[in-house]
């Protein structure tokens, strides 16, 4: 069963890593640079023939030991999608290259994946937190418009109103990613659609739980 299993892995790692086919490799400098095949890959290969973007070619010497193949590169038709689980191949490159193309080239700072809410922090005010933003979110459901908080806000508000339960939104993230702010525009969220709050009571409150929230 072993020998079946590695005879069919082959087999698959030969028809896709075909030349013309496109793999991101590791690069000190960009961390994940993409490339092109210019020779089929068979199996037992310790070096995979590639073009660069700039146009150098190079050879890509594979680990004696894992021969791990580098990750394949989505297709141009998917780059750029709203959601990380509509790409065809789903790893890190691929889904740093994502959001890259999203956020330069259309200044795009959510992405969902699945459920989970990806976001960039731009380190500048963009004006998509207004109230006729937080309107056209209100009542929306979850996918049915563009990634943003005000969305993940929205889908807890509706379940807390109909499942009268408590709702939890997790916002996780390094230092200096833009976590209090997070928590400040979801809360905003919710003191416009109940007319709970102000929003300077929303703020106020968001940055005195924030040293408890973060031990």
């Amino acid at each position: 069963m072993e020998k079946g299993h590695d005879s069919s892995t082959s087999m698959a790692a030969s028809e896709l890593y075909t030349k013309f086919a496109r793999v991101w490799i590791p690069d000190a400098d960009e961390v994940w640079k993409s490339a092109e095949l210019t020779k089929n890959y068979k199996h037992g290969d310790s070096t995979l023939h590639l073009t660069l973007e700039d146009g150098m070619d190079i050879e890509h010497k594979l680990d004696d030991k894992t021969k791990n193949l580098p990750h394949l590169r989505n297709p141009d038709i998917l780059v750029g999608e709203n959601d990380l689980t509509a790409l065809s191949y789903l790893h890190e490159p691929a889904v740093l290259h994502n959001l890259k193309v999203r956020f330069t080239d259309s200044k795009l700072i959510y992405t969902y994946c699945g459920i989970v809410l990806v976001a960039i922090n731009p380190y500048e005010n963009l004006p998509i937190y207004g109230s006729d933003i937080i309107n056209a979110y209100s009542g929306q459901n979850m996918g049915d418009m563009d990634p943003h908080i005000f969305a993940v806000a929205e889908e807890a508000y509706k379940q807390m109103a109909r499942d009268e339960r408590n709702q939890s939104i997790i916002v996780s993230g390094e230092s200096g990613a833009g976590k209090t702010v997070s928590a400040k525009y979801a809360m905003r969220y919710f003191a416009t659609v109940s007319g709970a709050a102000t929003e300077a009571n929303v703020e106020e409150k968001v940055l005195a739980s924030n040293p408890i929230m973060e031990v």
